[in-house]
C-alpha cells in the first residue's frame, strides 16, 4: 500500500521542488514530456525556484502538489495552473473558457504503477474542482504525440483526446495533443 502523504507544496520548500524537477528532467522521456530542459532549469538561481516554490503554495492561479514518502523524500508532484477565459494559453491564443492545465506531471521511476501518480491527480483535481472563482469547465493537459506511456496514464483517470493539436515548442515537426476531463457532474 502507498504510504505518500499527497499535499501542495509549502512557500520554504523550494529546494525539495529544484530537486524534484531536477530528477524529472534526467528521465529519459523528459525531452518529449517537458517543455524545458535539463540545463535550463539547472542554469536557474535560487531566486527563481524560491519564488516557484511560493507562488504554487496558495492562492488560486497556480497549485503544486507532490507526494511525500515517510523519510520526507518527494517521489512525485503534479502543477495545476490556472487558465480564465480570455487569457492567453500556454500554446498561445486566448481561453474561451475557465480550465485548469495540469503540467510537470512526474513520479520517480521506482514508484511508477503503485498507484502514485493516481493519487496526486485526485488531489490536483479535488483542488480545480473547489475553486469557486472561477468555476472551471474542464482541466486539461497537453502530451507529446510519441509519449505513449503518458498517454495510456491519462486515459486511465479518465481524459480524452480532444482533437485539439499543437506544434511543440522548439519542434514545429513534433505535435502535442491536448486531452481534457470535463467538470464532474
Amino acid at each position: 500500500m502507498n504510504q505518500h502523504a499527497i499535499r501542495a507544496v509549502r512557500a520554504d520548500e523550494w529546494q525539495q521542488v529544484k530537486e524534484l524537477r531536477i530528477a524529472a528532467l534526467k528521465d529519459p522521456v523528459a525531452s518529449i514530456a517537458f517543455l524545458e530542459s535539463l540545463a535550463e532549469a539547472e542554469a536557474k538561481p535560487d531566486s527563481h525556484w524560491q519564488d516557484r516554490a511560493a507562488g504554487a503554495s496558495h492562492g488560486r492561479s497556480v497549485r503544486q502538489f507532490i507526494a511525500e514518502a515517510p523519510d520526507g523524500r518527494w517521489d512525485g508532484s503534479v502543477t495545476v495552473l490556472i487558465e480564465e477565459a480570455g487569457d492567453s494559453g500556454i500554446f498561445g491564443g486566448a481561453m474561451a473558457l475557465n480550465q485548469g492545465h495540469l503540467v510537470g506531471v512526474f513520479v520517480r521511476p521506482g514508484q511508477r504503477g503503485t498507484g502514485l501518480i493516481e493519487a496526486l491527480f485526485e488531489a490536483a483535481l479535488d483542488w480545480a474542482w473547489s475553486l469557486e472563482t472561477p468555476v472551471l469547465e474542464r482541466v486539461r493537459l497537453y502530451v507529446h504525440e510519441r509519449n505513449d506511456r503518458a498517454a495510456a496514464c491519462y486515459r486511465r483517470m479518465g481524459f480524452t483526446p480532444t482533437g485539439e493539436v499543437v506544434p511543440m515548442p522548439g519542434d514545429p515537426s513534433a505535435k502535442e495533443l491536448e486531452y481534457a476531463v470535463p467538470r464532474p457532474e
